[in-house]
This record gives structure tokens, C-alpha cells and sequence, in this order.
């Protein structure tokens, strides 16, 4: 079922989250584990992270070194596939362009439209760790627009391969990544804007955005992207904080702003369990807000646990 079905059928607010696939190495059970006390809450899609590829330097004997490339959290589409079946929820895989050229990701559309996979979430991805510039992979997508393009022309039946007739036509919901802070990359929020327009007119279908802690810029956001004619539902990611830490790496990573108010609640705390349990009730002030107000769903950053998000949801849902 199509994220904007689930949304046009709704008659509240509804609930997602986000999981990280397990390090290489790892089962699945620990991932299950992690997602069984969310069930009861009826998510009504799970979206699974995609990683790309990095790099490590191996000395050889001689002193040079290999430039050997690996991936810390593979098997995104399986994982899918596995929670489709499990526990008979949509799943969300995370298409990026980085490490794929564009054959490589029609051939994860194919597979992902044989498994019946109907959504999408079409992101350009970060940098290689060590990199200052996101670098697209050789005839592969530039950016999340050009992703869209390849999705879209998938879903009216057109290939790479040309000379391919009576292709199958896949029935993709693909989504897009939004920033109501702004994109790093972005001159200013009017030129993000503008590309965000660019996407939903190419095909996105939905926008999810990225963790904000107050409220105000996600209305103000919506407010903007109804008055540059982006009328596609807008998912507000909320992501409550967990440990001390997270003030400085969360603007670091993410380019956002955590609110004052909030970081003086935490530097009053004693340790990470005080922390943890601020970060709760912000992100329940948040969530009651925004449902108030409206947001068609509430889309949680797990980072692959349950504890918080479940506590948040017993107050809400």
C-alpha cells in the first residue's frame, strides 16, 4: 500500500519510524527486537536506511597502501523484504545514488518492484566519510532529482536498454527528503525551495523531513512550500535526544538548531538517564503539537531503539 494511501485514508495522525540495517556480521533478531515493542502502536510503514560504500587504506608489505572499499551496514533490501514478511508492514527502503551507477539502480528497482515493494524514499546521500564533497558515482545519478527521474521513467516502463520492448511497469510511491532548516548545501532556504519544487514536479510523491526540535520551523516550513505550490503531504521526523553528547554532534551532523530552552533543561541534568528522559518529554510537547495541528504522520529516528520512541508513543497514540 502506497504511503499516500495509508495518509488519504487516515482519520488521525499516523505513526512511522526509521531503522538502521545491522552492522555487517549481525542477525536480524537483535533488528526484530528492537521493532516488536513499536508494534502495538500499528506503525503504518517502517523506512530502512540505506549505507553506501567507504573506504579503508590496507598497508601492503612494501609500505604502499590499497584503497579497499567496504560497507558497514548492508542488506537493505532484504531487511525489506524480511519486515514485509514478518510482520506484514510496508517497508521503506532508502535508494541513494551514492556507489550506484544508474544500472545498478535499476536493478534494485527490479527487485524491489519482484518483492512488491510499492515505497520509496530517493535521497543523493552523504559524502564518503573523509570526503568535503559528495562525489556521484560514475554513470550514476548526480542527485536526488535525477534518482526520481530514473524512478518515474521505471514506473511508465522505460529502461536504460532502449532496444528492451513490452517492459513491465513498476507502480513506485517515491518520497523525497526535505529540510525545514534548510539543506547544507543550499545558498538559502528560497533556492531549496526551488529544488524541492523540481522534485515533487518530477514525481515525489512525499516529502519527510529532517529531525527538527522546535516546531516553528516545521509550520513555517509547510507554511513555504504551500505558497511555492508543493502540495504533496510533508512528514515532520522528530527525533528526541538521548544522551549530552548529541547537543553538539546532532547541529554537527545534521545542520540544525537545538532550542535553548532545551539545552538548558540538559545541562541541568546529572547523567545520560535524566538526559534521555528530557529529550522524551520535549519530543511529546512536539508530537501533541503537531498532531494538533494536523501532521498527517509523526516519523520517529529510532537509531535502532525502541525505548524512547515507545515511551513517547504510550503518551500520544
Amino acid at each position: 500500500m502506497k504511503i499516500t494511501e495509508h495518509i488519504a485514508g487516515a482519520s488521525k495522525t499516523l505513526f512511522s519510524f526509521e531503522i538502521l540495517p545491522p552492522l555487517k556480521g549481525a542477525g536480524i533478531k537483535e533488528l526484530f527486537s528492537h521493532i516488536d515493542p513499536l508494534m502495538e502502536f500499528n506503525p503504518s510503514f517502517i523506512d530502512v536506511t540505506y549505507h553506501r560504500e567507504d573506504y579503508i587504506l590496507k598497508k601492503r608489505a612494501d609500505g604502499s597502501y590499497d584503497r579497499i572499499s567496504t560497507r558497514k551496514r548492508p542488506g537493505t533490501v532484504a531487511i525489506c523484504a524480511s519486515l514485509q514478511n514478518h510482520f506484514q508492514i510496508d517497508a521503506v527502503p532508502h535508494i541513494i545514488c551514492g556507489g550506484f551507477s544508474k544500472e545498478d539502480t535499476e536493478n534494485a528497482l527490479i527487485e524491489l518492484n519482484f518483492l512488491g515493494i510499492d515505497n520509496l524514499l530517493a535521497l543523493r546521500g552523504d559524502a564518503i566519510h573523509g570526503e568535503t564533497h559528495f562525489e556521484p558515482e560514475k554513470n550514476g545519478n548526480k542527485n536526488a532529482l535525477d534518482l526520481i527521474y530514473q524512478i518515474k521513467n521505471m514506473n511508465a516502463g522505460i529502461y536504460l536498454d532502449e532496444e528492451i520492448s513490452n517492459t513491465n511497469e513498476s507502480n513506485f510511491c517515491a518520497g523525497a527528503a526535505c529540510y525545514p532548516e534548510k539543506h547544507a548545501d543550499a545558498p538559502n532556504m528560497q533556492s531549496d525551495l526551488k529544488y524541492l519544487k523540481r522534485k515533487i514536479d518530477a514525481g515525489a510523491e512525499f516529502l519527510v523531513t529532517q529531525m527538527f526540535f522546535d516546531n516553528a520551523h516545521y509550520f513555517n516550513f509547510v507554511k513555504s512550500c504551500r505558497s511555492a505550490g508543493i502540495t504533496v503531504p510533508i512528514i515532520p521526523g522528530i527525533k528526541p535526544i538521548a544522551t549530552r553528547k548529541q547537543l553538539s554532534a546532532l547541529p554537527k551532523i545534521f545542520h540544525i538548531d537545538i532550542p535553548e530552552a532545551l539545552t538548558n533543561e540538559i545541562d541541568a541534568c546529572k547523567d545520560d538517564k535524566m538526559v534521555g528522559d528530557i529529550g522524551v518529554n520535549w519530543a511529546i510537547q512536539q508530537c501533541k503539537e503537531l498532531m494538533q495541528q494536523g501532521a498527517p504522520v509523526l516519523h520517529f529516528y529510532t537509531m535502532g531503539k525502541s525505548n524512547q520512541t515507545k515511551k513517547i508513543c504510550e503518551s500520544i497514540f
